[in-house]
């Protein structure tokens, strides 16, 4: 940087620089890695399980392995592969959306990536401490208690999902403020970019969904480690309080997890149509109701647990409700290439990719809202390929068109078009191959989470199809990678607009951008901010305010420290009960020790955070015109 020598700055580089980083950029980055790191897991997780039923009475696994697998495979993708991804995209781009300089709070982001990466690491250390968790990824009640969980595997699973979820909570809350207060001046919520709205609806989702899971969490380590009963019947608890617990924030999850992909497509829909989105409106209000009625269909999970009939015809007809909202976001994004000039870029194959794949998980998920036949399709391969084609088919489908659609803003070069087309026929096929045939496997009668199955039951050739799909899906992902590592060695030269048709605030500004992203913050005249300036003939946005010095936080070791204390704590608590043959081990886990050095440590760096005021730095008028010459 051309002005760190005028200022007493704390400057990192290398590995520092990225443990220290407050800057929404860089977490953005480390948000992709971990998210990558884990969606890997998760992926080789599932080709195990797909190759373990690629023939019948298979014994590649065993039993024990297979639900460790099935259960780790579902709990990593959804918790730890595709929220932090979903979160990398929200980090990077929409504080340039609304014409921010940072987030709302800059620390806050970094500790709740911390407390995410811990939460996660602490969760898949439970593969080499012991075994993993077994009881499937919603880790029903009493398959989940001492009795039938033997190992820590479960006590892993709540702990870490306990830590992970801090991060997750603290990273919706930071971003519902960051919209809120922090938007340029004239961006008011009717002109916000759809992907900035559809953050904003799930970072409100989070902040009331994850309290609830997060109680079932500390309940259910109660039950498991201080003998209590929440959910033990014997001693008058309740196995289904566990289920409603879980699906009051699972159902929520869902759309927590697929509006952050509405919103991407309605970004890149209109992009590569040369069009504004058709029905911009009612886009934002069908968005919000399908948030509002999400909180309101959990029980459709729970048809066979008994709840009777009145209870079953209201969640039914809520379930089948979403779909009208849901629909009129498949028809605007329809509406908005009709008549448009296409362009089949790789980000636009996968959005267009997206739409009929997500018609049909929303199709499937009308059939299972029916409660007589969720009787027939429950716990069956039906409902896996249903959600399958939802979560996969929808939002991993709209997180591949995000990644190519915003990878020269965030790294300031092209991801290589050739591949990434290579990257969506594969992924796409193999999808559809892995999935499809599973529908007709459930109505056939195969359940889920078996680990093998008897031969001549019209199962053996839809499961090798599925393997091999799996397996394409895999080559996909290979391919992305390798596009990747091409395209980190090629030079950080994208232009700021380099789709050339960017209609919002990030494409009015360099790639990568600079630290402070705006020189100075925006006016915004209208919706799709930067196309109307570009049609009025102006080359960059209308400043708002004159040039000044702009006000950056300092970097800190301290979120990263908390988050070890929290770690190290969870750690301490999980093994407080455990029989060691070790008496140095059964002297600081068992007298909680190690808890307590954990808890110290948390709340050490937190009282530094108070009585430490560090003020950040400025970067002044002069050293801008420097950049810019340099």
């Amino acid at each position: 940087m051309a002005h760190a020598h005028s200022h007493s700055v704390k400057r990192y580089t290398g590995l520092m620089d990225w443990l220290t980083t407050v800057d929404h950029k860089k977490i953005a980055i480390l948000y992709l890695v971990a998210g990558g790191l884990f969606f890997g897991i998760g992926g080789i997780e599932a080709i195990l399980i797909r190759l373990q039923l690629i023939k019948p009475m298979n014994d590649l696994i065993s039993a024990q392995v297979f639900n460790e697998l099935i259960t780790m495979h579902g709990t990593t993708m959804i918790f730890l592969g595709v929220m932090p991804i979903i979160f990398s995209l929200m980090n990077a781009i929409i504080p340039l959306q609304i014409g921010a300089r940072d987030v709302a709070f800059p620390f806050l982001n970094s500790l709740g990536f911390w407390t995410f990466l811990f939460g996660g690491l602490l969760l898949n250390l439970s593969w080499v401490m012991g075994g993993a968790p077994d009881a499937g990824w919603t880790a029903y009640t009493p398959l989940s208690s001492t009795e039938y969980s033997t190992t820590r595997g479960v006590d892993f699973y709540t702990i870490g999902l306990q830590i992970a979820g801090l991060g997750t909570l603290i990273g919706g809350i930071n971003f519902l403020i960051t919209i809120i207060t922090m938007r340029a001046p004239g961006m008011s919520f009717m002109r916000m970019p759809m992907f900035t709205w559809t953050s904003f609806i799930t970072s409100a989702m989070i902040l009331f969904a994850f309290p609830a899971v997060t109680v079932g969490l500390v309940l259910l380590s109660f039950d498991r480690i201080l003998g209590a009963n929440f959910f033990d019947v014997a001693a008058g608890g309740s196995p289904v309080l566990w289920q409603h617990i879980f699906w009051i924030f699972g159902h929520p999850e869902v759309y927590i997890l697929i509006l952050p992909a509405f919103g991407i497509i309605s970004e890149v829909v209109p992009t590569f149509s040369r069009k504004r989105l058709f029905g911009y409106s009612s886009m934002v209000f069908a968005t919000i109701l399908i948030a509002f009625l999400g909180f309101m269909v959990w029980a459709h999970h729970m048809f066979t647990t008994g709840l009777g009939s009145v209870a079953n015809a209201l969640f039914s007809i809520a379930t089948m409700l979403i779909a009208v909202p849901t629909g009129i976001k498949i028809f605007n994004w329809l509406f908005t290439m009709w008549g448009g000039q296409i362009r089949f870029t790789s980000a636009n194959l996968f959005a267009i990719g997206f739409i009929p794949t997500f018609v049909m998980g929303g199709v499937t998920g009308v059939m299972l809202a029916s409660a007589p036949a969720d009787f027939q399709f429950h716990d069956t391969y039906f409902v896996v390929a249903h959600f399958h084609y939802v979560i996969v088919g929808g939002l991993v489908f709209g997180l591949f068109s995000g990644l190519h659609y915003w990878w020269p803003k965030m790294f300031g070069s092209m991801l290589n078009e050739a591949i990434g087309k290579w990257t969506f026929w594969f992924f796409a096929i193999g999808f559809h191959m892995t999935f499809f045939v599973q529908h007709f496997l459930g109505l056939l009668g195969m359940q889920r989470r078996i680990v093998s199955y008897l031969p001549n039951q019209n199962f053996d050739l839809m499961n090798f199809i599925s393997t091999i799909g799996a397996i394409l899906m895999g080559v996909g992902v290979l391919l992305f990678l390798g596009n990747i590592f091409i395209t980190a060695r090629k030079p950080k030269n994208a232009p700021a607009d380099p789709w050339e048709d960017g209609r919002t605030l990030e494409w009015s500004i360099p790639s990568p951008p600079p630290e402070y992203n705006f020189k100075q913050i925006p006016l915004v005249r209208g919706l799709d901010a930067f196309w109307k300036e570009k049609m009025a003939g102006n080359k960059q946005m209308t400043p708002a305010e004159p040039v000044g010095p702009i006000h950056m936080p300092s970097p800190t070791i301290l979120p990263f420290v908390m988050s070890l204390g929290l770690f190290i704590a969870g750690l301490g608590f999980m093994f407080s009960t455990e029989k060691f043959s070790n008496s140095f081990m059964s002297l600081i886990f068992n007298n909680y020790i190690v808890l307590i050095i954990g808890l110290v440590i948390t709340f050490g760096s937190m009282l530094v955070r108070s009585l430490y005021d560090d003020h950040g730095y400025h970067i002044e008028p002069e050293e801008l015109e420097e950049e810019v010459k340099a």
